[in-house]
């Protein structure tokens, strides 16, 4: 492999750095590298590593553009709303260095095709928004010895690392298990600063490379988080687990079908409400309100999420503010409780339900999925 007279034109700039050069340069021409999630983090950070030179990107997601993406996610423009991903940020990649191959994966990470798609690659970069990718993406690298760059945003704040075990530690050795269902927001519904998902995906790019090159300090070991209001970095020391249950000697989850049931459901979760009469689907509530049933209609997003779009006749209970309110609420009639897609609001049916309140029932799918069934008038977020 060499570089063309061209290709020294363009990463001339690389060239001139004693830590890269052309060896370095070959280097990342030679790599793959897969991105998982091409939102606020991926986008970005496929941006950097393209015109850096790697020479092999894989892109994985499944999801289309939404309005509320073009907040943060640079990659996209308003004409690309409704086109996927994968196929969007390939054609911008393709118009900034043509000479990047793409892969394209069209489909959830999940544990039928996590261990086939991670080997055909040298480094994962994770930009996605939920847990259960995250672990399952972390115990993949653990166990094909690859480095997994992390990167995580929510409101202002954003945190990056590598893992890379043995040479330190991995994702569950600085938090084991996931968190229960609802109980930490998603950007979706915490939000976010629109800059914010470019610094910390820059951040990951730059480490991507780092790693790739054998060159500088990374972040393996480390922790760096970044407070966007203040603009304060901070850095915490990250030691391994010898009782980590993905990289310590006495690892627990050895396959990816374990993994995949360690994410989904960890003992702070099995106690989460499951009763079979829970749920109330949306044309159920469709016909209450049209026969004009008696019903009361429970919203316990925060006050913000409400004022992006609400449904009307609801009440405002935000979830941290419910416990003292429970006595408030009606015992004469049914309870519809109702989040953004559910979490939040199967937590709080349950917890209605341990006081009594028996009639109490979440509403499926969350008002994201009443909107899209029954109100296109309301903003979607």
């Amino acid at each position: 492999m060499t570089l063309t007279a061209a290709e020294r034109t363009r990463y001339s700039r690389h060239l001139l750095l004693p830590e890269v050069g052309l060896v370095g340069q070959l280097r990342l021409k030679a790599s793959r590298v897969l991105v998982v999630g091409l939102g606020g983090l991926g986008a970005p950070a496929s941006l950097y590593l393209s015109a850096a030179g790697v020479g092999t990107l894989g892109l994985a997601d499944c999801d289309q553009i939404e309005v509320s993406n073009l907040q943060r996610q640079i990659l996209y423009a308003e004409a690309d709303v409704g086109a996927d991903k994968v196929t969007t940020t390939a054609a911008r990649l393709g118009q900034l260095n043509s000479a990047t191959v793409i892969m394209q994966h069209r489909t959830t990470i999940d544990a039928t095709n996590a261990e086939s798609i991670v080997a055909d690659y040298d480094l994962v970069l994770d930009g996605t928004d939920n847990f259960s990718t995250r672990y399952l993406l972390n115990d993949t690298c653990v166990q094909q010895g690859k480095p997994y760059i992390y990167g995580s945003i929510l409101r202002f704040a954003g945190q990056a690392s590598v893992f890379y075990p043995p040479y330190g530690p991995c994702y569950r050795c600085l938090f084991p298990y996931p968190p229960a269902a609802g109980q930490v927001p998603s950007c979706a519904e915490g939000g976010v600063l629109g800059v914010l998902p470019g610094q910390i995906g820059a951040i990951q790019a730059t480490e991507a490379l780092k790693v790739l090159l054998g060159v500088g300090t990374t972040l393996l070991g480390r922790l760096l988080t970044l407070d966007a209001l203040t603009m304060n970095v901070s850095e915490f020391s990250l030691q391994r687990d010898a009782d980590c249950p993905a990289c310590g000697p006495a690892a627990n989850i050895r396959s990816l079908g374990a993994s995949h049931t360690a994410c989904a459901m960890q003992p702070q979760d099995l106690d989460s409400f499951t009763e079979s009469d829970s749920e109330l689907s949306l044309d159920e509530l469709h016909k209450m309100r049209a026969n004009g049933l008696p019903h009361l209609l429970v919203d316990v997003r925060s006050a913000a999420e409400y004022a992006i779009c609400h449904i009307e006749g609801s009440l405002l209970i935000p979830l941290d503010e419910l416990a003292p309110r429970l006595a408030q609420l009606p015992t004469d009639r049914p309870l519809i409780v109702h989040c953004k897609t559910g979490p939040r609001s199967r937590q709080a049916v349950k917890m209605m339900r341990q006081i009594g309140l028996k009639q109490a029932r979440t509403l499926d799918g969350g008002i994201l999925a009443w909107a899209k069934a029954y109100d296109q008038t309301l903003a979607l977020y």
